[in-house]
């Protein structure tokens, strides 16, 4: 997702720190009131996650538009969970605007793990398939009645002919840095292969902040605020962004997409690095050379596929 203007405080991010959830938490679930009230180790943009005492957590969005996944998630992890290998938040109370926050939030199970950094994994390949068979189980899930792709999902899971405005412009402010025709040539082939099948659950955000390990292995998938029913294209995004070699072979065999379906897939993952890219230009040289790795992978493997 797109982050928050910079020129919002590090600490107490769109006005929301410890001492709000302490208030919040007094005024509306008295019951937990006296537990510990600390920030997590790694947190995101989407919201700012709070420890509550040893088991739960407070998570809190940190703009309107990321407010639909409160409600989304509290009614369709519980039904998602029991078809999913492994564990997913679970969703403990529901709370209101108040203490001058301005929208509903939550208070959810704690799940044990760390985020999915390699150091922290025993096998690379082994767990691109651990991730593969996540994937694959939640687009067998029911999607009856489902939230469609749309804006609460950021249009994942949706065509990515909605973002290839943003996308040409991205390309033309990368010229010189990028090889043009190929880098087109890879997202003209994903608009071109469209989505037939029936639509499925996708995460939205499989990433390796989403992806908790514990003891070397994949243990929880977290953060459903981009989920919904769709194209699952987006899911394989991780295929270039986490693994490679071996471990992209194992996921790519695992994970058993069609040739359209990794074709929209390169699409959505040239789209992020080149926009990332763009906003870190003269900025963030490292970060820009890590897009700019990402996006070579995938002209190279569209020429090979071609």
């Amino acid at each position: 997702m797109a982050p928050l203007p910079s020129a919002l405080p590090p600490d107490g991010r769109a006005g929301i720190d410890a001492e709000l959830v302490r208030r919040l938490l007094r005024a509306q679930f008295p019951q937990w009131s006296g537990l510990p009230v600390t920030p997590v180790e790694v947190d995101g943009w989407d919201n700012r996650t709070y420890r509550l005492g040893p088991e739960m957590t407070v998570r809190l969005p940190t703009a309107a538009g990321y407010v639909p996944a409160v409600a989304k998630e509290c009614r369709w992890l519980p039904r998602l969970a029991p078809g999913l290998p492994v564990a997913v938040p679970a969703v403990l109370a529901v709370g209101e605007p108040g203490e001058g926050y301005p929208f509903p939030w939550s208070v959810r199970g704690w799940l044990p793990g760390e985020s999915a950094e390699r150091g922290r994994i025993d096998d690379l390949p082994e767990f691109a398939v651990s991730v593969a068979g996540f994937v694959r189980a939640l687009q067998r899930c029911d999607a009856a009645g489902g939230p469609s792709a749309g804006p609460h999902s950021f249009h994942r899971g949706a065509p990515p002919a909605h973002y290839d405005e943003e996308t040409r412009r991205c390309l033309a402010a990368l010229d010189g840095l990028i090889d043009m025709d190929r880098a087109t040539a890879v997202w003209d082939a994903a608009l071109a292969a469209q989505w037939r099948g029936a639509p499925v659950w996708f995460h939205g955000d499989v990433a390796a902040g989403n992806l908790l390990v514990a003891d070397g292995r994949l243990a929880a998938v977290i953060d459903f605020g981009t989920s919904g029913v769709g194209d699952p294209a987006c899911d394989l995004v991780i295929a270039w962004t986490m693994f490679s070699g071996r471990s992209r072979e194992a996921f790519r065999h695992a994970v058993a997409q069609d040739d359209g379906t990794w074709a929209r897939a390169r699409g959505w993952a040239l789209w992020k690095a080149l926009l990332v890219a763009v906003d870190h230009l003269g900025t963030d040289p490292a970060r820009v050379a890590a897009d700019l790795e990402v996006v070579a992978e995938l002209l190279d493997e569209h020429a090979h596929m071609a």
